[in-house]
């Protein structure tokens, strides 16, 4: 295993260490709001820059075969999409240990990032699944505490920060990469609600961390967690809040899941409807809300189709279980599990009788899996259930694409796909994309 000591050949025989500073033409976005450079043949991994810069760049990694890693110190030629950071703790006359992280396409210009998402997740459809797309990531409404400058350069939008606690009590944000602390005056991606709450001045000796929560309805949250004697992240104490998309009112904990953009809930929540395809839909079939969570996928369902409707939300953690059930009380036809999704679908596959099977191969599916999508054992159970349509959630790509050329290997075809800039100013893009055989 390679050390920061190490030093690395390159294609052409000349070496580097960690440190050792590069020029380095800037040619293309990778996944993970990284940009692409070649040095000597070898692949570079730069942050901090884009396509059509020439850089100068420090070496953070050079002990990999087949790529380094590096760090912008300077811009010696601007790409003309550059724009000053819209947030000063992560700007570029900071050194590269001292930027916060959190914010790094702030130095782009908006519409600009937008096609950097889009090319990395045409990109990712391609490669991984063989499809050419060419979807556009469109962009979302500001919050109303939104300033008048915030839609245009992509900031007051999060409702949900986690402030990190230093040794000695200080807060901040991680810097890029790193697990090192950095206090800052600003959080200029948050709503300004949120913002002016946030306790960045103060000290909180032996906590683990400070999450700030401004919801929908009420004051905001400040939610203090402290460590167990080995050193670990407490839960914090249970505090109601309450969101609310369109005319619907969900209930959950202040430190539960919910969408961090001041408007992803509602977007989701329409874009979810738009995407089910009516002609295909069974209110009476054994419909599925897979990472279900408290709820908020079901009632766009729900909403769209009717109380009667039959849908089944699975989630593993309990108390988003317990609210969810809460939340969808008024939908006759809605019912909660609290189950693992793979479990769940298994003995679904191994109990079901005949007259289940056929609800099942009638069925529509929402599925929401975290960051690291679903993964091959649930889409090969989910295909082996056959529902007759599914309507896949993604925050991640690369994941995204790997699950629908899973899909595609049991017969499902990618029939529609949306977009989303629910993270303005970072590498982050929400996708909805329905599949059916």
């Amino acid at each position: 295993m390679g050390t920061s000591n190490d030093i690395q050949a390159d294609s052409s025989g000349h070496s580097a260490e960690v440190g050792a500073e590069l020029e380095l033409d800037v040619t293309n976005v990778a996944h993970g709001g990284i940009f692409i450079a070649r040095h000597e043949g070898r692949v570079v991994f730069v942050s901090d820059t884009l396509p059509g810069e020439r850089v100068r760049a420090r070496l953070t990694s050079a002990s990999h075969k087949s790529f380094w890693r590096a760090e912008t110190v300077e811009v010696l030629t601007p790409a003309p999409e550059r724009q000053p950071h819209i947030w000063a703790a992560a700007a570029l006359d900071r050194d590269p240990v001292d930027r916060a992280g959190g914010a790094e396409f702030g130095h782009i210009e908006l519409g600009f990032q937008r096609e950097l998402k889009r090319q990395v997740l045409a990109d990712a459809l391609k490669r991984m699944a063989g499809i050419e797309s060419e979807v556009a990531v469109e962009p979302v409404p500001v919050g109303p505490n939104a300033s008048p400058g915030d839609a245009a350069d992509g900031t007051g939008w999060r409702t949900r920060v986690r402030l990190h606690v230093d040794e000695d009590g200080s807060v901040g944000p991680y810097a890029a990469r790193s697990h090192r602390v950095i206090p800052v005056g600003d959080l200029p991606l948050a709503d300004r609600l949120l913002e002016a709450a946030a306790p960045l001045d103060k000290m909180f000796p032996g906590a683990a961390s400070v999450d700030i929560v401004a919801p929908s309805l009420g004051t905001v949250q400040i939610l203090v967690a402290e460590q167990d004697d080995k050193g670990r992240r407490r839960h914090t104490p249970k505090t109601l809040i309450r969101e609310v998309v369109g005319e619907r009112e969900f209930r959950l904990d202040a430190a539960g899941f919910w969408q961090v953009h001041t408007s992803a809930a509602e977007t989701l929540y329409r874009a979810v409807q738009d995407s089910i395809d009516p002609d295909a839909f069974d209110p009476r079939a054994a419909n599925l809300d897979l990472y279900g969570g408290v709820g908020l996928l079901a009632a766009a369902v729900g909403d769209r189709f009717g109380s009667t409707v039959r849908m089944t939300s699975v989630e593993s953690d309990p108390q988003a279980t317990d609210f969810a059930a809460e939340n969808l009380a008024e939908w006759v036809g809605a019912s909660v599990q609290t189950s693992r999704v793979d479990r769940f679908l298994n003995a679904l596959v191994r109990d079901s009788s005949a007259a289940d099977r056929a609800r099942q191969a009638a069925a529509t599916v929402i599925l929401d899996p975290p960051r690291s999508g679903a993964g091959k054992e649930v889409i090969d159970l989910l295909a082996a259930v056959g529902p007759a349509q599914i309507v896949y959630v993604a925050c991640d790509p690369v994941a995204l694409a790997r699950d629908i050329a899973l899909l595609a290997g049991h017969g499902y075809t990618l029939r529609r796909l949306r977009a989303f800039d629910l993270f303005p100013n970072t590498h982050h893009v929400e996708a909805v994309a329905l599949l059916s055989r």
